[in-house]
């Protein structure tokens, strides 16, 4: 006689257990209700509304709103003064981004292995990022670049327009950034040399290693996510540039200094073409997106490469 044998069914998910992840999830989205209407309210919605408007012909009183599709696009791509603006939106990106990587790791090296006054330090190399970008402006137009009393002219002994004139014009919005923008860099720095095992140093030391073979087998390579990171935020910064070069300059001596922030700005509150100046906004998103998405490719590659 042959015997059947009968599985037993799958026993079903306890009704208290969903009620209670039910449960859960209502609280949740009433926790984070409030800043999901924030969030789309001022971000989504506006970012939204910047496409609209990008594909019209609207001007600031909000009229002649009409849409006009990709024209605004194709104007601006045919536009020689939005390609100057955008170009010297990359030499200032480059020209910033590489010292402030550099010095942000050396004053944070400077810092971490200092043993007297590390407070003291800290606050020199930190504070001129708490300044807001007016007052920096300001300090360096007033007291720095005037070309009679200016601290690098009576440094030096000459009395060069260092602002006015097109081949010193860019380089001095840099100085005047990688001033005040370091200590950011430095801080991120100082944090994850804190956050390195001393016993790693204390092994390497027993081995006989010099400071250059800890600084370059040690230090840089458990650095490495620290700078990816850096470099990947001051990429971002830098291509967003306007608060310093507007105040400074107002794009300097034959727009040597226009950003193309500053272009999109001027079209749009000086022209009155918002349509047009919002177009130029999402290239220069876009191109911000191609250049943060190729960035972490790239330290994912290598983070892969080294493991």
């Amino acid at each position: 006689m042959m015997s059947t044998t009968i599985a037993a069914p799958a026993a079903a998910a306890p009704v208290t257990e969903v009620k209670v992840k039910r449960r859960w999830t209502q609280h949740g989205l009433l926790f984070v209700a409030p800043f999901l209407l924030i969030y789309v309210v001022f971000l989504v919605w506006p970012v939204l509304l910047g496409l609209r408007m990008s594909l019209s012909s609207v001007n600031i009183a909000g009229a002649n709103d009409r849409l006009v599709g990709f024209d605004n696009y194709a104007e601006a791509f045919a536009d020689p003064r939005m390609w100057h603006s955008l170009w010297n939106t990359v030499v200032f990106t480059v020209l910033s981004t590489i010292p402030l990587v550099i010095l942000g790791l050396a004053f944070a090296l400077l810092v971490h292995n200092l043993r007297f006054v590390q407070w003291l330090w800290r606050l020199s190399f930190f504070g001129p990022f708490l300044l807001p970008s007016a007052v920096v402006s300001i300090l360096w137009l007033q007291m720095i670049y005037p070309p009679e009393y200016g601290l690098i002219n009576g440094t030096l002994g000459t009395d060069f327009t260092w602002l006015t004139d097109p081949s010193t014009a860019m380089w001095s919005v840099v100085l005047t950034t990688v001033w005040w923008t370091v200590g950011f860099n430095f801080l991120l720095y100082l944090a994850a040399l804190q956050s390195i095992p001393e016993h790693l140093y204390e092994a390497a030391a027993i081995d006989g290693a010099s400071a250059w073979h800890k600084l370059r087998s040690i230090t840089l390579p458990l650095l490495g996510r620290t700078t990816a990171l850096i470099v990947v935020l001051q990429l971002l910064a830098s291509l967003k540039v306007f608060d310093q070069i507007y105040l400074m300059t107002s794009g300097g001596p034959q727009d040597s200094t226009r950003s193309i922030i500053e272009y999109a700005y001027d079209m749009g509150f000086t022209g009155y073409r918002i349509g047009y100046a919002s177009a130029v906004s999402y290239i220069l998103f876009v191109l911000i997106v191609i250049v943060s998405l190729g960035q972490l490719r790239l330290f994912r590659k290598r983070a892969e490469v080294s493991s």
